[in-house]
Formats: structure tokens, C-alpha cells, sequence
């Protein structure tokens, strides 16, 4: 599964030819697009900030915060895997989904296949020197037990560096899903294409991508194209292309500034400013379905009143109400995330 990464900055010294990626769907085929989240691409791309801090200006905010509690040997083994650019080892990451947890994707890589991991480390070791490609030619050599080792350390990182942060990153990715969709809705998959990065363009039916050291045609007509939004790599696109991966395009999400990771009670207070303190304390807990009585109960206020609360937020297009049997189940709309992602 190759990933490249796009030219969105030059690399000193160094000319490149224009390589493209073109992802060819059928005209007007609104149904060959979806889009996922990747808490293992976030994962990845939060140590290369990490790695190379200078380079990544809208992260300095959360950096400050996340240095001194980094467990040091699972970082080093983490970046040894991931190296500060270019090519990521495709076993961090499962196909993105709506639904995809950080706790589904550790487990996906704690099974992840050992021949195709092997491969992974064999690409890497031809891209790294010195003691890196040492440690990369021994996981290779006794891949069970780089997986294990791996997984742990992807366990540990994301523990102090990113579940910190991440309701706060996850409502971002979830805002900018939810324009994205409006913009095909309304304006088709060209429009939608054209606005998510500088690099990225629709014409005769594909979606193209300006990318650093990669050109491949893919036919995305019988299994479609994924479209993952990132915050972590806020600055470039990278692809998934071979099979049996399904087609995948991460493009940097949108409206991600410097104080992205702002605190979640700063959030609240800002979203209670706008809409009360209860109507958003609502609306921050509906990215899953949940009854009237669940909402309550989670707000700590009587049914009659978070009933009222939710059809004030359904009448302003916030929140959708769902029968479900005999219940009646409340998440945000795309309005809504794009609301919170607005405040963030």
C-alpha cells in the first residue's frame, strides 16, 4: 500500500518532477465517495510533530503541553517505525471508517498480518541509515515480537500524547466531514474536491492528487474512495493506493488553528456563551445516540427538561431525533459538528 506525501512545501536543494495520483470514479457517482477518521494516521503524524517540531506551527499549542509527559522509550520505538517523513508502514493503520475508535485500532494492529508487516519493515529499512535500519532490520528479522512491542508503544504515545486531546481533534475531523458532505450535496464532488487542499483536483472524472515521488492511476469505480481528514499532518496529503486496501486520500482538515487543543471546559464555556451552558453541555454529548432519559441523565436534569432542550437544538438544526422502536434516539447533525468545529 504505497502512501506518499504531497509537495506542500520544497525540500532545500532538491528538484522534483510533477508525480500525480489520479483516482478515477465513475462522473457524478456521489456514492463511490465516503470518508473516514484514522485515529492511527493521527496517531503517526503526531510523532513526526514531534520529531520535527519547527515544521508544524498550528501544533506548537499542544506540543507545550504533551512534551514532558511523553514515555520516553515507547516514543523513541514509535519513531524509529515512523521516521520523521515520507513513507508510513501501512500495519498503523486499519481503513479508515466513521466509526473507527483508537481502541479498534490498536487491536486491529496487535493482529495485524506478520508477511505483509515484514514487507513494511523491509521498505523502511531501505529508507533509513545507521541505527535506525539496525532496529528495523531486527523487527523484521522477529516480527511477533515487534508487533507486541509496537502495539504497547502505540498504547503508551496515544495514552499521553493524544487521548488527551482527542475530543477536542475528533470533533474537528467531524466538522470538517460534515462540510465536506454539505459541499457534495449541494455543490457535487468537483466543488468538494477543489476546496480540500491546494494540491487536490477533479477533472474527467477523477480525483487528482500533486504528489512528491508518486504517479499511479487507481480505478476506484468498483470499491469507491475514501476521503480521511487530519489535524496532525495539517499541512499535506498522502494516498493509499495497492489492494487490498480500499482507496484513500488524507487531506489536512479545515479550520485547524494554533489553539485547536484549547482545554474542553474552555470549549464549553464558549459554546455555553453562545447557545447556555445545558443546550451545549447537549450538544457536546450527542456525537452518539443517546434516548431522551440518557441525556438527562447525563446532563443531570429532569426528562421534561432535556426534552425541551433537544427540541430547541432539533428546531435550529443541530441535533436529529431518530425513532428507534419505541425510543426516540438524538446525535448532531452536520450543523452541529460544524458548530463545535467552529468554536474549536
Amino acid at each position: 500500500m504505497n502512501r506518499n506525501i504531497a509537495v506542500d512545501r520544497p525540500i532545500e536543494g532538491v528538484e522534483h518532477p510533477e508525480h500525480r495520483v489520479e483516482f478515477e470514479l465513475s462522473p457524478g457517482d456521489i456514492q463511490a465517495v465516503r470518508f473516514g477518521v484514522s485515529p492511527g494516521h493521527e496517531l503517526a503524524h503526531a510523532v513526526r510533530v514531534l520529531l520535527r517540531p519547527e515544521q508544524h506551527p498550528l501544533q506548537w499549542g499542544w506540543l507545550r503541553a504533551v512534551r514532558e509527559r511523553l514515555p520516553r522509550d515507547s516514543f523513541e520505538l514509535l519513531a524509529a517505525v515512523i521516521g520523521g517523513d515520507g513513507y508510513l508502514p501501512d500495519f498503523l493503520t486499519t481503513t479508515p471508517s466513521w466509526d473507527m475508535s483508537p481502541e479498534a485500532e490498536v487491536d486491529a494492529l496487535r493482529t495485524a498480518p506478520l508477511d505483509p508487516m515484514r514487507v513494511d519493515f523491509g521498505k523502511m529499512v531501505l529508507r533509513s541509515t545507521g541505527s535506525r535500519r539496525r532496529a528495523l532490520r531486527e523487527m523484521r528479522e522477529r516480527p511477533a515480537r515487534a508487533r507486541t512491542m509496537i502495539a504497547d508503544a502505540w498504547q503508551d504515545v496515544w495514552d499521553a500524547a493524544v487521548a488527551p486531546v482527542w475530543p477536542q481533534l475528533d470533533r474537528l475531523l467531524r466538522a470538517d466531514i460534515a462540510v465536506r458532505s454539505r459541499a457534495i450535496a449541494t455543490s457535487g464532488i468537483s466543488a468538494m474536491a477543489d476546496e480540500l487542499h491546494p494540491h487536490v483536483s477533479w477533472g474527467a472524472g477523477a480525483v487528482r492528487v500533486r504528489l512528491r515521488r508518486h504517479s499511479e492511476q487507481v480505478d476506484c469505480r468498483g470499491s469507491g474512495l475514501v476521503l480521511v481528514p487530519s489535524v496532525m499532518s495539517s499541512w499535506g496529503c498522502m494516498v493509499l493506493t495497492e489492494p487490498p486496501a480500499q482507496p484513500t486520500l488524507f487531506y489536512p482538515a479545515r479550520g485547524v488553528t494554533a489553539g485547536w487543543a484549547r482545554d474542553a471546559t474552555e470549549i464549553a464555556d464558549a459554546l455555553g456563551a453562545l447557545l447556555g451552558s445545558a443546550r451545549a453541555d447537549i450538544l457536546l454529548g450527542a456525537s452518539v445516540a443517546r434516548t431522551t432519559s440518557q441525556v438527562a441523565r447525563d446532563s443531570g436534569v429532569a426528562v421534561s427538561t432535556a426534552s425541551h432542550h433537544l427540541t430547541v437544538l432539533r428546531t435550529a438544526g443541530l441535533i436529529a431525533s431518530e425513532r428507534d422502536g419505541v425510543r426516540m434516539l438524538h446525535t448532531r447533525t452536520p450543523l452541529g459538528e460544524a458548530t463545535i468545529g467552529a468554536v474549536l
